[in-house]
C-alpha cells in the first residue's frame, strides 16, 4: 500500500543534526522497503504483538501457584484459564485475521490511495505527542462504541458478547472478538494516525504500544510494574479496571484511560477479596 516510487535511490548520510531517529528511519528504508511497504505489514506487526506479548502471561497462568512471588498478584486466584480456553480464544483471533482482516487489506489496495513513505523521521516529540492523539482518539472512540454496545441489548447480543465468554480475562482474550468489533477496532487504529497525519513510523510504534497495552488490559494479574502503576494520577486503568468490566459489564468502558469512566461516572475501583 506505501508508495515507494518516489523514495530516492541513495539516502544522504546522517548528521550530528538529524533527528535522532533518522538512522534507524534510514536503515529500515534502505534494508527493509520490501516488508515496510507492504500493505500487509500492518496486519503481521499488529498479530505478531499479540502473540508475543500474551505467550509469557499464558506460561504465567499454566504454571499458576508454582510462581507465587507472581501467582499472589492474580487478581481472580479461583478463576485459572484452561488450555482449551487458551486455544479457542487464539484461534478465533487468528481464524479472524486470516478469513476477515487479510481479505480487507487485499480489498483495499484497490480502493484507498497508496501513501508515500517520507525520508525524513519524525522526532521523538512527534513520536509522543502524535502517537498519545492517537491513542486518546481511539480511546474515546471505543468508550463511546463500548458503551452502547453494552447499553443495546442485541448489539451486545450478536457484536460484543463473545468478548464477555470469561468473567476472569486472560491474555490470549484480548483479540476474542466478533468479527463487527474487529473491524471497527482495526478502521479506528488504521485511519486515525492517517486523520491525524502521523509518520508511518510514529504509527508502527502506537501500534505495538496499544496492544501492548491491551494484553496487559487482560492479563488478570495486577503486577506492581504495569503501566497503570508507573503513570501516576491514576490515568491508567490497566487490568484491575478491566478485570472488574468484565465481573460488572456497567462499568470501566474505556481500553486505556480513565478520564471518561470518571467523567460519566462509570468508573468502578477493583474489590480486592481478602
Amino acid at each position: 500500500m506505501l508508495n515507494i516510487s518516489e523514495l530516492p535511490l541513495k539516502l544522504l548520510p546522517s548528521t550530528a543534526s538529524d533527528r535522532l531517529l533518522q538512522p534507524l528511519w534510514d536503515y529500515l528504508l534502505l534494508h527493509h522497503l520490501p516488508l515496510i511497504s507492504s500493505p500487509f505489514f500492518p496486519v503481521l506487526l499488529a498479530f505478531s504483538s499479540y502473540f508475543f506479548f500474551s505467550m509469557p502471561f499464558a506460561v504465567l497462568d499454566l504454571l499458576g501457584e508454582k510462581v507465587p512471588l507472581l501467582y499472589q498478584y492474580k487478581i481472580q486466584p479461583d478463576m485459572q484459564p484452561t488450555v482449551q480456553m487458551m486455544a479457542k480464544s487464539f484461534f478465533i483471533a487468528l481464524y479472524n485475521h486470516i478469513f476477515f482482516v487479510l481479505p480487507a487489506v487485499i480489498i483495499s489496495m484497490f480502493i484507498l490511495p497508496a501513501p508515500t513513505l517520507p525520508q525524513e523521521a519524525p522526532t521523538l516529540y512527534e513520536v509522543f505527542v502524535d502517537g498519545l492523539a492517537a491513542l486518546l482518539l481511539f480511546d474515546t472512540q471505543y468508550y463511546i462504541w463500548h458503551f452502547i454496545h453494552h447499553k443495546h441489548t442485541q448489539l451486545y447480543r450478536w457484536i460484543h458478547a463473545i468478548h464477555h465468554e470469561y468473567i476472569a480475562p486472560f491474555s490470549w482474550s484480548t483479540e476474542q472478538l466478533s468479527i463487527p468489533e474487529l473491524m471497527t477496532v482495526g478502521l479506528w487504529s488504521n485511519q486515525d494516525p492517517i486523520l491525524l497525519k502521523c509518520h508511518p513510523l510514529t504509527t508502527w510504534c502506537m501500534t505495538v504500544f496499544s496492544i501492548w497495552m491491551s494484553v496487559e488490559d487482560h492479563i488478570g494479574y495486577d503486577l506492581p510494574w504495569t503501566l497503570n502503576h508507573l503513570v501516576p494520577f491514576g490515568l491508567l486503568g490497566g487490568a484491575p479496571a478491566h478485570n472488574m468490566h468484565h465481573q460488572r459489564p456497567s462499568s470501566n468502558y474505556a481500553p486505556f484511560f480513565s478520564h471518561w469512566d470518571i467523567i460519566f461516572g462509570t468508573a468502578v475501583p477493583l474489590k480486592k477479596k481478602l
